[in-house]
Protein backbone atom coordinates (compact mmCIF):
# COMPACT_ATOMS: atom_id res chain seq x y z
CA UNK A 1 0.00 0.00 0.00
CA UNK A 2 1.09 3.24 -1.00
CA UNK A 3 2.43 5.86 1.86
CA UNK A 4 0.29 8.61 1.89
CA UNK A 5 0.61 11.74 0.31
CA UNK A 6 1.09 13.85 3.32
CA UNK A 7 3.59 11.39 5.13
CA UNK A 8 6.21 13.53 6.44
CA UNK A 9 10.00 13.42 4.63
CA UNK A 10 12.57 10.97 6.32
CA UNK A 11 15.13 13.27 8.80
CA UNK A 12 17.93 14.78 7.57
CA UNK A 13 20.65 14.87 9.74
CA UNK A 14 21.88 18.85 10.29
CA UNK A 15 25.12 20.18 9.46
CA UNK A 16 27.02 22.37 11.75
CA UNK A 17 28.15 25.50 9.17
CA UNK A 18 31.35 26.11 8.67
CA UNK A 19 31.31 29.55 10.84
CA UNK A 20 29.54 27.96 13.63
CA UNK A 21 32.68 25.40 13.83
CA UNK A 22 35.15 28.42 13.68
CA UNK A 23 32.84 30.25 16.30
CA UNK A 24 33.72 26.86 19.08
CA UNK A 25 37.37 26.98 18.07
CA UNK A 26 37.77 30.85 19.17
CA UNK A 27 35.63 30.31 21.88
CA UNK A 28 37.43 27.35 22.87
CA UNK A 29 40.96 29.62 22.42
CA UNK A 30 39.76 32.36 24.45
CA UNK A 31 39.05 30.02 26.93
CA UNK A 32 42.06 28.04 26.73
CA UNK A 33 44.16 31.27 27.12
CA UNK A 34 42.28 32.77 29.67
CA UNK A 35 42.76 29.72 31.58
CA UNK A 36 46.36 29.88 31.07
CA UNK A 37 46.81 33.42 32.01
CA UNK A 38 44.71 32.77 35.32
CA UNK A 39 47.12 33.52 38.33
CA UNK A 40 49.36 35.24 36.46
CA UNK A 41 51.10 38.13 37.88
CA UNK A 42 51.64 40.88 35.28
CA UNK A 43 54.26 42.93 36.66
CA UNK A 44 56.60 40.25 36.78
CA UNK A 45 56.00 38.72 33.73
CA UNK A 46 56.38 42.21 31.84
CA UNK A 47 59.75 42.29 33.76
CA UNK A 48 60.82 38.71 32.50
CA UNK A 49 60.04 39.43 28.83
CA UNK A 50 61.96 42.78 29.37
CA UNK A 51 65.00 40.92 30.35
CA UNK A 52 64.79 38.49 27.74
CA UNK A 53 67.67 37.35 26.24
CA UNK A 54 66.57 37.59 22.42
CA UNK A 55 69.94 36.24 21.40
CA UNK A 56 68.79 32.48 22.96
CA UNK A 57 65.29 33.24 20.87
CA UNK A 58 66.79 34.14 17.78
CA UNK A 59 69.12 30.89 17.91
CA UNK A 60 65.40 28.94 18.40
CA UNK A 61 63.96 30.76 15.41
CA UNK A 62 67.07 29.93 13.38
CA UNK A 63 66.83 26.06 14.61
CA UNK A 64 63.05 26.04 13.90
CA UNK A 65 63.57 27.45 10.09
CA UNK A 66 66.07 24.66 10.09
CA UNK A 67 63.77 21.83 10.52
CA UNK A 68 61.62 22.95 8.04
CA UNK A 69 64.29 22.24 5.19
CA UNK A 70 64.40 18.63 6.83
CA UNK A 71 60.96 18.18 6.83
CA UNK A 72 60.53 18.66 3.27
CA UNK A 73 63.12 16.45 3.08
CA UNK A 74 61.17 13.80 4.97
CA UNK A 75 58.49 14.27 3.00
CA UNK A 76 60.51 14.21 -0.19
CA UNK A 77 61.84 10.67 0.67
CA UNK A 78 58.01 9.51 0.76
CA UNK A 79 56.68 11.61 -1.88
CA UNK A 80 59.18 10.63 -4.68
CA UNK A 81 58.67 7.21 -4.65
CA UNK A 82 54.98 7.36 -5.62
CA UNK A 83 55.12 9.78 -8.94
CA UNK A 84 56.38 13.45 -7.36
CA UNK A 85 60.07 13.67 -9.17
CA UNK A 86 60.59 17.28 -7.85
CA UNK A 87 63.56 18.45 -6.67
CA UNK A 88 64.20 18.64 -2.46
CA UNK A 89 63.86 22.24 -2.64
CA UNK A 90 60.49 22.44 -4.68
CA UNK A 91 59.05 20.04 -1.04
CA UNK A 92 61.16 22.10 1.39
CA UNK A 93 58.70 25.25 -0.39
CA UNK A 94 55.82 23.38 -0.23
CA UNK A 95 56.43 22.33 3.41
CA UNK A 96 56.91 26.19 4.21
CA UNK A 97 53.98 26.74 2.24
CA UNK A 98 51.99 24.53 4.41
CA UNK A 99 53.16 26.08 7.64
CA UNK A 100 51.56 29.09 6.21
CA UNK A 101 48.81 27.50 5.77
CA UNK A 102 48.31 25.56 9.17
CA UNK A 103 49.41 29.42 10.79
CA UNK A 104 45.78 30.76 8.90
CA UNK A 105 43.75 27.54 9.01
CA UNK A 106 41.99 26.62 12.57
CA UNK A 107 44.34 23.43 13.00
CA UNK A 108 47.89 22.39 11.62
CA UNK A 109 46.03 19.38 9.37
CA UNK A 110 44.88 22.51 7.37
CA UNK A 111 48.24 22.73 6.65
CA UNK A 112 48.63 19.58 5.41
CA UNK A 113 45.24 19.78 3.06
CA UNK A 114 47.11 22.44 1.37
CA UNK A 115 50.14 20.52 0.91
CA UNK A 116 48.61 17.56 -0.71
CA UNK A 117 46.77 20.09 -2.78
CA UNK A 118 49.48 21.78 -4.11
CA UNK A 119 51.59 18.74 -4.88
CA UNK A 120 49.23 17.26 -7.24
CA UNK A 121 47.99 18.83 -10.17
CA UNK A 122 44.70 15.78 -10.66
CA UNK A 123 41.99 14.71 -7.79
CA UNK A 124 43.97 11.04 -8.22
CA UNK A 125 47.33 12.43 -7.88
CA UNK A 126 45.90 14.92 -5.21
CA UNK A 127 44.63 11.96 -3.10
CA UNK A 128 48.12 10.07 -3.47
CA UNK A 129 49.98 12.79 -2.14
CA UNK A 130 47.50 12.89 0.85
CA UNK A 131 49.20 9.67 1.07
CA UNK A 132 52.97 10.88 1.21
CA UNK A 133 51.52 13.75 3.71
CA UNK A 134 49.67 11.19 6.06
CA UNK A 135 52.61 8.80 6.15
CA UNK A 136 54.88 12.29 6.42
CA UNK A 137 52.75 12.97 9.71
CA UNK A 138 52.86 9.17 11.13
CA UNK A 139 56.10 8.88 11.10
CA UNK A 140 56.28 12.65 12.53
CA UNK A 141 53.78 11.52 15.46
CA UNK A 142 55.97 8.08 15.94
CA UNK A 143 59.23 10.12 16.14
CA UNK A 144 57.42 12.24 18.93
CA UNK A 145 56.19 9.52 20.80
CA UNK A 146 59.20 7.33 20.91
CA UNK A 147 61.14 10.95 22.25
CA UNK A 148 58.78 11.26 24.79
CA UNK A 149 58.04 7.83 26.18
CA UNK A 150 62.16 7.48 26.30
CA UNK A 151 62.67 11.00 27.88
CA UNK A 152 59.66 10.45 30.71
CA UNK A 153 60.94 7.07 31.64
CA UNK A 154 65.01 8.62 32.05
CA UNK A 155 63.45 11.67 34.06
CA UNK A 156 61.18 8.65 36.19
CA UNK A 157 63.37 6.43 36.33
CA UNK A 158 66.80 8.10 36.85
CA UNK A 159 68.00 5.27 33.70
CA UNK A 160 71.90 5.68 32.89
CA UNK A 161 73.04 6.35 29.33
CA UNK A 162 73.24 2.86 28.01
CA UNK A 163 69.70 2.22 29.41
CA UNK A 164 68.59 5.20 27.57
CA UNK A 165 69.95 4.00 24.14
CA UNK A 166 68.30 0.77 25.00
CA UNK A 167 64.83 1.79 25.75
CA UNK A 168 65.10 4.12 22.69
CA UNK A 169 66.24 1.76 20.52
CA UNK A 170 63.16 -0.65 21.78
CA UNK A 171 60.75 1.55 21.05
CA UNK A 172 62.11 2.92 17.86
CA UNK A 173 61.97 -0.67 16.68
CA UNK A 174 58.30 -1.10 17.78
CA UNK A 175 57.54 1.78 15.62
CA UNK A 176 59.49 0.67 12.83
CA UNK A 177 57.45 -3.20 13.09
CA UNK A 178 54.52 -1.50 12.92
CA UNK A 179 55.00 0.63 10.04
CA UNK A 180 56.78 -2.77 8.57
CA UNK A 181 53.28 -4.96 9.53
CA UNK A 182 51.16 -1.90 8.00
CA UNK A 183 52.87 -1.64 4.87
CA UNK A 184 53.13 -5.26 4.24
CA UNK A 185 49.36 -5.62 4.23
CA UNK A 186 48.98 -3.62 1.25
CA UNK A 187 48.94 -6.60 -1.20
CA UNK A 188 46.15 -7.90 1.64
CA UNK A 189 44.24 -4.61 0.43
CA UNK A 190 44.98 -5.38 -2.77
CA UNK A 191 43.43 -8.87 -3.41
CA UNK A 192 40.38 -7.33 -1.92
CA UNK A 193 39.18 -4.98 -4.53
CA UNK A 194 38.16 -6.01 -7.68
CA UNK A 195 40.75 -5.72 -10.63
CA UNK A 196 40.68 -3.13 -12.97
CA UNK A 197 39.17 -0.69 -10.10
CA UNK A 198 39.96 2.59 -9.24
CA UNK A 199 40.80 1.81 -6.18
CA UNK A 200 42.82 -0.99 -7.04
CA UNK A 201 45.22 1.33 -9.25
CA UNK A 202 45.04 4.17 -6.66
CA UNK A 203 46.50 1.29 -3.78
CA UNK A 204 48.58 -0.14 -6.45
CA UNK A 205 50.46 2.84 -6.47
CA UNK A 206 51.19 2.80 -3.21
CA UNK A 207 53.52 -0.69 -3.92
CA UNK A 208 56.66 1.46 -3.70
CA UNK A 209 56.18 1.65 0.28
CA UNK A 210 56.17 -2.39 0.60
CA UNK A 211 58.98 -2.75 -2.18
CA UNK A 212 61.45 -0.48 -0.62
CA UNK A 213 60.62 -0.69 3.56
CA UNK A 214 63.94 1.39 4.61
CA UNK A 215 61.52 4.06 3.20
CA UNK A 216 59.74 4.69 6.11
CA UNK A 217 63.06 3.90 8.14
CA UNK A 218 64.57 7.04 6.48
CA UNK A 219 61.52 9.10 7.02
CA UNK A 220 61.19 8.13 10.54
CA UNK A 221 65.09 8.96 11.60
CA UNK A 222 64.19 12.39 9.71
CA UNK A 223 61.49 12.85 11.95
CA UNK A 224 63.32 11.75 15.53
CA UNK A 225 65.75 15.11 13.93
CA UNK A 226 63.09 17.07 13.70
CA UNK A 227 61.29 16.26 17.31
CA UNK A 228 64.69 16.77 19.00
CA UNK A 229 65.60 19.95 17.14
CA UNK A 230 62.04 21.23 18.07
CA UNK A 231 62.57 20.20 21.71
CA UNK A 232 66.55 21.90 21.41
CA UNK A 233 64.27 24.82 20.01
CA UNK A 234 62.07 25.33 22.80
CA UNK A 235 65.14 24.99 25.05
CA UNK A 236 66.65 28.26 23.68
CA UNK A 237 63.50 29.88 24.25
CA UNK A 238 63.59 29.44 27.64
CA UNK A 239 67.10 29.83 27.80
CA UNK A 240 66.10 33.31 26.75
CA UNK A 241 64.16 33.58 29.79
CA UNK A 242 66.60 32.44 31.97
CA UNK A 243 64.99 28.73 32.26
CA UNK A 244 67.90 25.65 32.44
CA UNK A 245 66.48 22.39 32.61
CA UNK A 246 67.68 18.90 31.81
CA UNK A 247 67.41 18.13 28.15
CA UNK A 248 65.34 15.24 29.43
CA UNK A 249 62.58 17.77 30.50
CA UNK A 250 62.27 19.40 26.85
CA UNK A 251 62.57 15.88 25.02
CA UNK A 252 58.91 14.98 27.61
CA UNK A 253 57.51 17.99 27.69
CA UNK A 254 57.64 19.43 23.84
CA UNK A 255 56.27 16.29 22.18
CA UNK A 256 53.27 16.21 24.19
CA UNK A 257 52.65 19.90 23.87
CA UNK A 258 53.06 19.22 20.07
CA UNK A 259 50.67 16.21 20.31
CA UNK A 260 48.54 18.05 22.07
CA UNK A 261 48.06 21.20 19.23
CA UNK A 262 47.69 19.29 16.41
CA UNK A 263 44.04 18.56 17.69
CA UNK A 264 41.75 20.83 16.13
CA UNK A 265 40.64 22.62 19.49
CA UNK A 266 42.23 25.93 18.78
CA UNK A 267 43.40 28.29 16.59
CA UNK A 268 47.06 27.43 15.80
CA UNK A 269 47.40 25.74 19.96
CA UNK A 270 46.82 29.16 21.13
CA UNK A 271 45.53 29.03 24.70
CA UNK A 272 46.48 25.19 24.36
CA UNK A 273 50.17 25.55 24.09
CA UNK A 274 50.39 27.70 26.75
CA UNK A 275 47.88 26.12 29.10
CA UNK A 276 49.77 22.60 28.83
CA UNK A 277 53.53 24.34 29.25
CA UNK A 278 51.85 25.43 32.28
CA UNK A 279 50.40 22.07 33.49
CA UNK A 280 53.96 20.23 32.71
CA UNK A 281 57.10 22.65 33.75
CA UNK A 282 55.02 23.55 37.03
CA UNK A 283 56.79 20.30 38.60
CA UNK A 284 60.28 21.15 37.70
CA UNK A 285 60.21 24.28 38.87
CA UNK A 286 58.92 26.85 36.51
CA UNK A 287 56.48 29.41 37.46
CA UNK A 288 53.47 30.62 35.06
CA UNK A 289 54.58 33.49 34.29
CA UNK A 290 58.29 31.94 32.45
CA UNK A 291 55.77 28.69 31.50
CA UNK A 292 52.85 31.12 29.40
CA UNK A 293 55.83 33.50 28.19
CA UNK A 294 57.87 30.37 26.39
CA UNK A 295 54.42 29.33 24.82
CA UNK A 296 54.54 32.60 23.59
CA UNK A 297 57.85 32.95 22.60
CA UNK A 298 57.32 29.80 20.79
CA UNK A 299 54.09 30.98 19.01
CA UNK A 300 56.06 33.79 17.65
CA UNK A 301 59.11 31.54 16.10
CA UNK A 302 55.96 29.80 14.16
CA UNK A 303 54.25 32.68 12.68
CA UNK A 304 57.72 33.81 11.78
CA UNK A 305 58.45 30.63 9.79
CA UNK A 306 54.74 30.49 8.70
CA UNK A 307 54.93 34.24 6.70
CA UNK A 308 57.90 33.03 4.90
CA UNK A 309 56.16 30.33 3.79
CA UNK A 310 53.79 32.78 3.22
CA UNK A 311 55.93 34.81 1.10
CA UNK A 312 57.31 31.59 -0.55
CA UNK A 313 53.38 30.68 -1.95
CA UNK A 314 53.00 34.50 -2.69
CA UNK A 315 56.22 33.98 -5.08
CA UNK A 316 54.98 31.00 -6.62
CA UNK A 317 51.30 31.94 -7.34
CA UNK A 318 53.13 35.20 -8.90
CA UNK A 319 55.32 33.08 -11.30
CA UNK A 320 52.59 30.49 -12.28
CA UNK A 321 50.58 33.56 -13.07
CA UNK A 322 53.42 35.48 -15.14
CA UNK A 323 53.60 32.44 -16.94
CA UNK A 324 50.31 31.83 -18.10
CA UNK A 325 50.37 35.91 -18.52
CA UNK A 326 52.96 34.82 -21.34
CA UNK A 327 51.20 31.86 -22.47
CA UNK A 328 48.46 34.11 -23.76
CA UNK A 329 50.56 37.17 -24.99
CA UNK A 330 52.26 34.29 -26.91
CA UNK A 331 49.11 32.91 -28.55
CA UNK A 332 47.68 36.30 -29.35
CA UNK A 333 50.80 37.18 -31.23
Amino acid sequence: MDAPASAAPPHRRSRIPPWAGLLIRITATAGLMVYALRGIEWGTFRDLLARADWTWWACGLAVGMGLQVVGGIRWAVLARPLGFPLSYGAFVWRFLEGSFFSLCLPSSIGGDVVKAYRLGDTTPRRLLAACSVLADRLTGVSALGVLAVTALLVTRLDLGIVATLGVAALLLGCAMLAFRLGVASIDRVLGLLREGSTARDFVARLLPYQQRPRLMAQALAWSLVVQMGGAMAVACFGQSLGVFLPAAVWFTVVPLVSLAIVLPVSINGIGLRESALVTLLGPHGVAPEPAVAIGLLWLASQVLVGLVGGVFFLLDRRAVSVTATAAVDAAHR
